[in-house]
């Protein structure tokens, strides 16, 4: 029997700490800036619209919809599966996250198509967002 490789990690930076360990508490966290509320992901640590250095985590509801999309075939990646379905996902509040889509055979999805945060937990320390339909 052969064992699946470990899905590779995320580097983990003073800049994302906030976000990864809002995943392992199910929580999906985006940074907002003090200085001009502008949303903001991947997490960094200035604002892209003021430059201010000042920031805040707000708890996203975890709805979105599926902005655009790829399905990865080839070539594999050890720790995924196949196909991959990899979502650019625009959440209500207004940011854009990359994350997979899962509950769904890839041939349905399409773009525009409402979507959930949900968390799997793939090692004792990897818990990652993912998305899945829901109803309109």
């Amino acid at each position: 029997m052969t064992q699946q490789a470990a899905r590779p990690h995320p580097a983990v930076s003073a800049d994302t700490a906030f976000f990864w360990e809002g995943a392992r508490n199910g929580q999906l966290l985006v940074q907002q800036c003090n200085q001009c509320s502008k949303l903001r992901h991947p997490p960094g640590p200035g604002c892209p619209g003021c430059g201010s250095l000042e920031w805040k985590a707000i708890e996203s509801t975890g709805r979105g919809t599926v902005y655009s999309f790829a399905i990865h075939h080839y070539p594999p990646v050890p720790g995924f599966e196949y196909p991959n379905a990899i979502g650019l996902i625009e959440l209500e509040e207004g940011t854009r996250l990359i994350s997979n889509i899962v509950g769904i055979e890839p041939d349905a999805i399409e773009i525009g198509m409402p979507v959930k945060v949900t968390f799997e937990t793939f090692e004792r320390d990897l818990t990652l967002p993912q998305f899945r339909p829901r109803a309109s």
